[in-house]
């Protein structure tokens, strides 16, 4: 007989759960608790099966039959009830998903399993570049005009190696997502297909280190400001980039310490950078702070005072002093490089020094400080070796490779 309210509401709890029938596998299951749950009962291709389909009196008994009617329509048209209840549940849950939860579930799973420097990258162009880009943005929602702008941004500073990471990690946690049913599709695919072409070797023309003194006794010769002179000298002393040191702010060294760390909103591997400052390098500074330290910035501009001077600035004395086509501001970490690796430095302490992108991707990358104490050594002993071939004295090669 089919069931009435009046039973339902008064049937009482047993010591053991037991079922009230409706029709067409309709149940309500009393169990000892008192909680009073419909179940139907069905079968697909011969196996029996069951749904919930809530608690009683939340789901009345005229819903549950609606209910009941519902999912015998979905077996007439060979579905399957509790399967498609699975995936709406499945689609619910998956709904409200952001890129940042599912970026850093697969970053958990897949840490462990990688080598320290991996993981150190990894984290460090996920909470940089791409979880700032999209992470807030709903997984299912994300586009591929979408990552290819944020990958695009990351081409635009001129960091491709970094934008060729983050098109594979991309790829990576959609295919992630795939697996977990997080996203129906992988946006991320083909993001190649539009990457930036790798950069011409840019020639970068260096005097050789014999030929430095001459070129840094030309400064004092040559009508340039004290702010140029200072940044030239600077950057035979440091081996920085031109624009790391034109943006420099004096809130970014501790002279006392000998030391300047640009953040790492400013490098192009977006992570910080500690130079090491020889003496003659902190003598330059003082010397400049007599002239800039009320600004913020070391080299403000003579128009305004909140920008840095002009990039052409540097290179513009250079060929005041005669040396279009033979020196330029960038060329100076060249020639340090050049002069360092032919004395026998070690290799990881010069390119560490350049700030260069690890393009070996083996090599540790974990610790931007690594090596600060052997880079303090190397550079003061390159600022004296600058220093007495001035004075005309013999330079002896100095190796140092442990």
């Amino acid at each position: 007989m089919a069931l009435t309210d009046s039973a339902i509401k008064t049937a009482k709890p047993k010591e053991m759960p037991y079922k009230l029938s409706d029709a067409h596998g309709l149940y309500l299951l009393v169990n000892p608790n008192g909680s009073k749950l419909w179940r139907l009962k069905f079968r697909v291709n011969g196996k029996e099966k069951g749904l919930a389909l809530g608690a009683y009196p939340t789901v009345t008994l005229a819903q549950a039959r609606q209910k009941r009617e519902e999912a015998r329509k979905q077996l007439a048209e060979g579905g399957d009830p509790s399967e498609q209840k699975k995936a709406a549940k499945q689609a619910h849950r998956t709904s409200g998903v952001t890129f940042e939860s599912l970026a850093q579930e697969w970053y958990a799973y897949n840490a462990p399993r990688w080598a320290k420097s991996t993981r150190y990258k990894a984290k460090l162009y996920l909470d940089n570049d791409i979880i700032p880009g999209i992470g807030s943005r709903p997984v299912k929602a994300i586009t591929r005009p979408e990552l290819v702008k944020l990958v695009r941004k990351v081409e635009a500073r001129g960091a491709l190696n970094a934008a060729g990471k983050i098109r594979q990690w991309l790829h990576q946690i959609f295919r992630f997502g795939l697996a977990s049913g997080v996203v129906d599709a992988n946006p991320a695919t083909d993001l190649d297909v539009v990457a930036a072409p790798a950069e011409a070797a840019r020639h970068h023309p260096h005097v050789s280190f014999a030929e430095l003194p001459e070129l840094l006794g030309k400064i004092d010769s040559t009508n340039i400001s004290t702010l140029t002179r200072c940044a030239i000298q600077l950057l035979v002393l440091t081996a920085t980039r031109p624009g790391e040191l034109r943006a420099a702010r004096w809130s970014e060294f501790d002279l006392d310490a000998a030391t300047w760390t640009i953040p790492k909103e400013r490098m192009k591997a977006r992570r910080p950078h500690v130079v090491p400052l020889p003496r003659q390098a902190v003598a330059t500074l003082r010397q400049l702070h007599e002239i800039t330290g009320t600004y913020a910035l070391l080299f403000p501009g003579q128009q305004n005072a909140e920008r840095p001077m002009s990039e052409n600035t540097i290179n513009k004395a250079l060929r005041l002093m005669g040396y279009e086509g033979r020196q330029t501001g960038h060329g100076f970490r060249h020639l340090l490089s050049t002069e360092l690796n032919g004395r026998g430095y070690n290799r990881d302490w010069i390119e560490r020094q350049l700030a260069h992108g690890d393009k070996d991707e083996i090599r540790d990358t974990y610790n931007h400080a690594t090596y600060l104490e052997q880079r303090r050594e190397m550079m003061q002993a390159w600022a004296d070796s600058i220093d007495a071939t001035a004075a005309g004295t013999n330079v002896v090669s100095i190796k140092r490779t442990v």
